[in-house]
């Protein structure tokens, strides 16, 4: 993607001062100043936006963080908390003048507990580390993102992940039991607790997803679940994606609760299929992974109960996974969807919003319809169970307003999921990339009383400043920046 990086935002004397003070409670090769050493930290996996930080730290513990913490504090550095930098949303993209407080190095698994099924963590650690580590007690971590085996624990607490196993096993609000914070003022805090209630307001809820503005994750103790004895996925195919998207909602109101139930359209698993040869069949106009896990006897009841319904929902074609082999097969190119955009298209845009599951076939139709308005191609694939959508946009940056147009695309699919009901992220967070659509979605009094929760946090508002939750000022502008039929007008104006 042909996007250039902006020019620093800052003198040389106060990137020299910063450092200088760093130094003192840092070790040296834990400050990264060069613009060869911070390249790699200008985005996220949003790569359309970037920004060279002033400076990078990369504290190893809790007291480095602390200190870290210190020094902004007193010389009045914004601080952009990052974790593996796998987000999808712009979340962890610097500030020109700012630091980027990596949390890569603070990596360790405190203490594994299989007799409490739970495990301690820093939040360097990965996703999938968690599940590697607990499987010699025959446990794992249920939430399980795409990118599980690259993201860390503290991105995903910032970002309340989910994955395809969230309909069954929930979001990271559901597996995170304790959360200990470092405050921008110097404080340690602990939210929730190992118990089955905290005492006090249910602050854990309000910092998972909270996007790195209210505190630096120092530690995090997760629940662990038993490992199911056995899981099998069923691959359904339909000739129309209105009809897929209607099986889905008839899945869940059979009383079905699937450990997984994703949807990829024509799009998708053509693209997959070269990429993983996954067994897809690439001439459905829609597929759907249906998983049951649990005991033989279990799985085999509801994968009976789940055939039933698909077939009587219209499935032109049912095949179920003979093994684990193939189980993980049929996963591994719903997981690896994104990747393979890039053998059909030289950059894409991952969107993701969340609506009604009836409104699944409605909003599908409205995406198709906007394909031709934009004249871009879009791929779908997402968490169809939780109508949790991941379209896939795709575009080539070096074509002249391809950007801007997929830019519009996706503003327009978040419109229409607000209006149906849903709102305009699941998992990816809001970041910078959605800021404005938060406009769409929240009345000015709303958007206050959010920054009045920040503000509690992070009076000096240096935590991960401008992302997230847009000021009324800036809603005002986009109010009279609307997309119209396409277009956007004085788009030469700058939005960030």
């Amino acid at each position: 993607m042909t996007i250039a990086t902006p020019k620093p935002a800052f003198t040389a004397e106060r990137q020299h001062s910063v450092a200088a003070a760093l130094r003192a409670v840092l070790p040296a090769a834990s400050i990264l100043s060069a613009l060869e050493d911070t390249k790699p930290y200008e985005c996220d996996g949003l790569a359309a936006y970037r920004q060279a930080p002033m400076i990078v730290a990369l504290p190893a513990s809790e007291q480095e963080v602390l200190a870290v913490l210190k020094v902004c504090r007193d010389m009045n550095v914004p601080i952009v908390p990052r974790g593996a930098g796998t987000g999808l949303s712009g979340g962890a993209m610097p500030i020109a003048d700012g630091l980027v407080l990596s949390t890569a190095r603070m990596n360790q698994i405190v203490r594994m507990d299989a007799y409490s099924r739970t495990a301690v963590v820093q939040p360097g650690v990965r996703n999938l580390a968690i599940s590697e580590a607990a499987a010699q007690h025959a446990l794992y971590y249920a939430p399980d993102p795409s990118s599980q085996i690259a993201c860390t624990i503290g991105g995903n607490v910032a970002e309340n992940s989910g994955g395809v196993h969230c309909l069954k096993y929930g979001l990271t609000v559901h597996n995170v039991l304790r959360v200990r914070v470092a405050t921008l003022e110097g404080d340690v805090v602990e939210l929730g607790s190992e118990a089955l209630d905290a005492p006090g307001l249910d602050l854990l809820s309000v910092f998972i997803g909270s996007e790195g503005m209210l505190g630096i994750v120092t530690e995090v103790t997760v629940k662990l679940v038993p490992k199911p004895a056995c899981a099998r996925v069923i691959m359904a195919s339909f000739d129309d994606v209105v009809t897929g998207g209607n099986a889905v909602a008839k899945v869940i109101a059979a009383g079905i609760i699937p450990a997984g139930l994703e949807m990829m359209d024509r799009t998708s698993s053509r693209m997959v299929e070269p990429f993983v040869k996954a067994g897809y069949d690439t001439d459905a106009a829609a597929i759907l992974l249906c998983e049951a896990d649990g005991t033989q006897e279990e799985v085999e009841e509801e994968i009976a109960r789940m055939t039933a319904v698909l077939e009587a929902a219209g499935a032109s074609a049912i095949q179920v996974s003979r093994s684990e082999a193939e189980r993980l097969k049929f996963w591994s190119g719903r997981k690896n969807a994104f990747p393979a955009a890039g053998r059909i298209s030289p950059d894409y845009y991952c969107m993701d919003g969340t609506i009604p599951r009836k409104n699944l076939a409605q909003v599908l139709i409205g995406i198709e319809q906007m394909e031709a308005k934009y004249g871009l191609r879009c791929a779908n694939v997402f968490h169809a169970g939780d109508g949790n959508l991941h379209p896939l946009i795709l575009f080539d940056a070096n074509q002249p307003d391809e950007l801007h147009r997929a830019e519009a695309f996706g503003a327009e699919i978040l419109a229409l999921c607000v209006e149906v009901g849903g709102t305009i992220t699941g998992e990816h967070g809001v970041g910078i990339e959605k800021i404005d659509s938060m406009c769409v979605q929240f009345k000015p009094a709303e958007l206050e009383a959010f920054f009045s929760v920040k503000r509690a946090f992070d009076p000096a508002m240096l935590l991960n400043p401008n992302k997230a939750i847009p000021t009324l000022n800036r809603c005002a502008e986009f109010g009279k920046m609307r997309v119209t039929a396409g277009v956007l007008p004085h788009a030469g104006l700058p939005r960030f």
